[in-house]
């Protein structure tokens, strides 16, 4: 039998010139599933071993040293483990709090060692831990929430500090603290503090020279009456003595003002609130302490409030 030779070029070609938009879609159906497969195909995070997520175990040490920051509420820690802190959420990059968050999370813990604390759920589904961080004792997820740079988030059965955090989280906005309640605190002058007026802790009444917070170190040893903005305050559950740091959020702050537990029923009730975002002057002996100056109150007539 004979077969006909047919001429395959002029075929296909004929084809595909008639078939344009059926070939277009099939071509973007081929891209899109491409996209979608390596996508989802991605590496796990360096935070756990090497197995299904669903029986994934964090690697990371109970105590460590953070080595990065990735926004307000994930940082790495030493070995390349990333850890999400627990039971608080914070701003993506581009919304308006990112960066007062991540700023203040490398402040509490970028380059310390901390204590990683576990709840109920080891991993996330992205193969992140999930931790409560600890730093010089204190919740660093809870003070995020406190300062009004994080809200409280949890998920059953990751629950251990709920109570703690929500109480943070509502006085945080019945007093529009921080950027979440107060959107215009980060856009509000800085008190100027040559621009106060005092009355009771002056060198007219008391005789002892005025020096600004960050310049405090230079006079050890001597009594002093020191002026600053009180930006970041602490009372230690542990102690409840209250710190009161001038200027700069610890551990960074140039000065501070201690009230020991014993000498709180002299001061009004919650002086680390009271005082907090004031322009203030104390007055005693500056004294150092873990390489920082620091005045100890005893007594309500050693700080005025500037007006």
């Amino acid at each position: 039998m004979k077969v006909k030779n047919f001429n395959s070029g002029k075929v296909m070609r004929k084809f595909f010139g008639s078939n344009k938009a059926f070939l277009a879609i099939i071509v973007g159906a081929l891209i899109v599933g491409g996209v979608i497969y390596f996508g989802n195909s991605r590496d796990v995070p360096s935070s756990v071993a090497p197995t299904d997520l669903s029986e994934a175990k964090c690697l990371a040490p109970s105590q460590v040293l953070v080595t990065k920051v990735i926004d307000g509420d994930t940082i790495v820690v030493e070995g390349g483990y990333h850890i999400r802190l627990l039971g608080i959420d914070t701003d993506e990059k581009g919304y308006p709090c990112y960066e007062a968050a991540k700023s203040r999370l490398e402040e509490l813990v970028l380059n310390k060692k901390v204590k990683l604390e576990k709840d109920k759920t080891d991993v996330d589904k992205y193969g992140r831990c999930l931790r409560y961080v600890f730093a010089d004792g204190e919740n660093i997820d809870l003070q995020l929430v406190k300062e009004g740079l994080a809200v409280a988030r949890f998920y059953e059965p990751d629950v251990k500090y709920k109570n703690e955090i929500a109480k943070a989280e509502k006085e945080a906005i019945d007093n529009k603290i921080g950027c979440k309640w107060n959107p215009t605190e980060n856009n509000k002058e800085k008190i100027d503090i040559s621009k106060l007026n005092w009355t009771e802790l002056t060198k007219e009444k008391l005789g002892y020279d005025v020096v600004n917070a960050c310049q405090a170190s230079k006079y050890l040893g001597k009594e002093m009456i020191v002026q600053g903005v009180i930006v970041d305050t602490y009372n230690s559950p542990k102690s409840n003595t209250v710190f009161l740091n001038f200027e700069k959020f610890y551990p960074n702050q140039c000065f501070t003002a201690v009230i020991f537990s014993s000498d709180l029923p002299n001061f009004v009730e919650s002086p680390e609130d009271y005082y907090l975002n004031k322009g203030v002057r104390v007055f005693g002996k500056i004294k150092t302490y873990n390489g920082k100056p620091e005045v100890i109150l005893e007594k309500p007539s050693q700080i005025e409030i500037g007006e």
